[in-house]
């Protein structure tokens, strides 16, 4: 609605987890580290954990765009699957026939496909988003694949993302062999206050290089303290602002305006 106004080719704050605008954060950049360091390594089981709106999903994105050829990838979104239906699930992003029907079947077919792989010098990665979610029977599941391993490796890396309740869940003492076997582990937090201006500017940058469209300081102050650097919330706020902009027909957004869209979303 407003991009030919400020000069934009995209909407700078949408709340999709688009890669193509991650910001590499303190905090981002060493989750994107650990997660690199785990596959490479082949350390079986990594978890990242962060609150509503930081990033996650996004990251997994940029992660998978970052990944070589030579890793083989799975990205499951919704874990809101039985047991068969996650095998499934797995199989077919793997681009593997379904024509296994059992778990048994399932599991000697991903078995296979893993051994396949690793002998031609392939590296495999599972991704499950929103893992909090996940039964206790589904995590004890994940457990039972990440023993698929040759003498010096494991075959298949798992990269559970979620919610700090994901931590909370592997605490269980049901649980506590997989949680053990998590081999790699960071949790994400927002963004410091002095990266919120600079997460802003990546994004209009990002959106339209050639942009007409200015935050003042005392706006981007008020953003943190509304949003206290949780990236969801700093897009919904500004993209409201860049909205009243708009409206006013004003390139400048400043606190004013920030006020009065934070009493609108409130």
């Amino acid at each position: 609605m407003y991009e030919s106004f400020y000069g934009f080719n995209e909407r700078p704050f949408n709340v999709t987890a688009d890669p193509g605008f991650f910001y590499l954060s303190r905090r981002h950049k060493e989750a994107f580290s650990h997660l690199i360091y785990g596959i490479r390594e082949r350390k079986g089981i990594l978890e990242i954990t962060g609150e509503v709106g930081t990033g996650k999903t996004t990251l997994c994105r940029a992660l998978l765009h970052q990944l070589d050829k030579g890793t083989k990838t799975a990205f499951i979104l919704n874990p809101y699957l039985s047991q068969v239906q996650l095998l499934q699930a797995i199989i077919t992003d793997f681009g593997l026939n379904l024509k296994y029907k059992t778990k048994l079947d399932l599991i000697n077919a991903l078995n296979a496909f893993l051994i396949r792989e690793s002998n031609s010098g392939n590296n495999v990665l599972i991704l499950i988003d929103e893992a909090q979610n996940l039964s206790s029977k589904q995590l004890e599941q994940v457990r039972l694949l990440s023993n698929l391993e040759t003498e010096k490796f494991k075959l298949l890396q798992i990269i559970l993302v979620g919610q700090p309740e994901l931590s909370e869940k592997l605490r269980k003492p049901c649980l506590r062999q997989i949680n053990q076997r998590i081999a790699v582990r960071y949790h994400i937090l927002p963004l410091d206050d002095d990266e919120v201006f600079e997460y802003i500017k990546h994004r209009l940058m990002v959106a339209g290089p050639e942009a007409n469209v200015e935050f003042s300081q005392d706006a981007i102050e008020d953003i943190y303290n509304y949003s206290q650097g949780t990236p969801r919330l700093i897009n919904i706020l500004c993209d409201r602002a860049l909205l009243a902009g708009f409206v006013l027909e004003t390139r400048s957004v400043n606190r004013d305006i920030i006020k009065k869209c934070i009493e609108e979303l409130q």
